[in-house]
């Protein structure tokens, strides 16, 4: 047995493990339960503790509660980020010839945003490495959305990943498991505790990961709305500012983006669909919502890296962008001019009456989506590569009763009727005639 073992099982059964700790739990967890600030050597410990197994899930978990009701200060969370990092690994980017940007969205509905972006990006000779997740419920993964392309792959060596970035400018993987293990484990723990909404925790666990990327700059994308993870935009707007002061304290030049989640992005939610509609981006087309936070995330990251005034439209238009998708999907295996996969069946969901389109719930949407087997319930369940939604009428589009909303997609029809009950009553119709308000994608900039 090794000693963590060891150390856990004893923890477990409350005996001791013949390590006299410098602090115990349950003064720590008094101490934010009555509203006090953790001292930077109390927090120290936990984190580590906590990965040792010496802290029990149940002392956590009460001490993620104290956290989730009492808040932390700007202190406390940049302690707590700094060692959630050093409990792992660091990555290192300074043999490359080229500076690093990177981004992080707190996911959506059809945020297929990273993969005409990053290599957008590194068209202009800047290196994205781009570490990406896969999908849990509503939101997509980026991880699964490439997947739906022939032959890529997610899984990189660090050696593969260092010159694939040097070479093409763009890579988008799995990150490793030595990345920020204590918040791999205190994500879990919180996911079943009713603490995943706690800002501290929230900030800490994004930029954790990212400032162990190593990256030098980081653009987030911190959405808010009906298919957002923070649907209020206070809350959201006070996520942006906490990570955006985590990783300027850590000297990561970060700034965040507040957008809207109100609808989906771009008109399909599901994996290859999107990967279909990111190369209409990348053709120079593809839905105006897409490509204008696409090139506004793009503006950022680059003036973060010391290119200014860069014409990012002019790169999707000429082509730039797309050469560097092709050099980068291949690098990973990917074949390129594959056709993507097509579902098996496909339906057609119908307007009940005229309209035109003021309202599309991203929530509705995404479950649909989901339902329809383009995301998991449970961490590795397979998805499907050619399931989702194809939006056929979205805001400010006028309607007839009988047109075509959207088109379900999916391998495996059995699903159909509770996607039909995800998606009914998501598109809110007025008179038609009705003006219909601007939608704002890009609500603020902070930091």
């Amino acid at each position: 047995m090794t000693e963590n073992a060891e150390n856990a099982e004893n923890a477990e059964n409350g005996g001791s493990t013949g390590v006299v700790e410098p602090y115990d739990v349950v003064d720590v967890i008094r101490t934010k339960r009555d509203g006090g600030a953790l001292e930077d050597g109390q927090i120290d410990w936990v984190i580590d503790a906590y990965t040792r197994g010496v802290v029990a899930e149940e002392q956590m978990a009460a001490l993620a509660m104290a956290i989730y009701l009492r808040g932390m200060e700007r202190g406390e969370i940049a302690r707590w980020t700094h060692a959630m990092i050093d409990s792992g690994e660091r990555m290192n980017f300074d043999a490359l010839s080229k500076r690093t940007t990177d981004k992080h969205s707190t996911g959506g509905v059809g945020d297929k945003i990273t993969l005409p972006l990053a290599p957008l990006v590194a068209s202009y000779g800047v290196a994205v490495p781009q570490l990406s997740g896969r999908g849990l419920g509503h939101t997509g993964g980026t991880l699964d959305k490439l997947e739906a392309i022939p032959g890529w792959r997610a899984d990189l060596t660090g050696a593969e990943m260092m010159a694939q970035l040097e070479d093409a400018g763009a890579v988008i993987c799995a990150a490793g498991s030595g990345l920020a293990p204590a918040d791999k484990k205190l994500y879990a723990l919180r996911d079943v505790t009713g603490t995943v909404e706690a800002i501290p925790l929230i900030a800490s666990s994004i930029m954790s990961k990212k400032i162990a990327e190593g990256t030098a700059a980081l653009t987030l994308d911190v959405k808010t709305g009906a298919g957002a993870f923070m649907k209020d935009e206070a809350d959201a707007r006070e996520l942006a500012r906490t990570m955006v002061e985590l990783g300027t304290d850590a000297g990561v030049h970060t700034v965040a983006l507040l957008t809207d989640m109100s609808a989906p992005l771009g008109r399909t939610a599901g994996n290859g669909l999107e990967v279909r509609e990111s190369l209409e981006v990348l053709a120079g087309g593809g839905p105006a919502d897409i490509v204008e936070l696409t090139c506004a995330l793009a503006r950022e990251m680059l003036a973060a890296a010391g290119v200014h005034d860069a014409d990012v439209e002019a790169a999707l238009a000429d082509g730039r962008a797309m050469d560097t998708w092709r050099a980068m999907i291949s690098a990973q295996g990917g074949d390129v001019d594959a056709p993507l996969p097509v579902a098996k069946h496909v339906e057609e969901f119908r307007a009940s009456q005229d309209g035109v389109v003021t309202g599309l719930d991203a929530m509705g949407v995404g479950v649909a989506a989901w339902r329809l087997g383009a995301g998991r319930s449970r961490p590795g369940e397979a998805v499907q590569a050619a399931a989702g939604v194809e939006l056929a009428a979205h805001i400010g589009d006028v309607v007839k009763a009988g047109d075509v909303l959207a088109r379900l997609h999916t391998d495996t029809p059995e699903r159909m009727g509770r996607a039909v009950e995800a998606i009914e009553g998501s598109w809110t119709l007025a008179e038609p005639g009705t003006a219909v308000p601007e939608r704002r994608i890009v609500l603020d900039r902070i930091g």
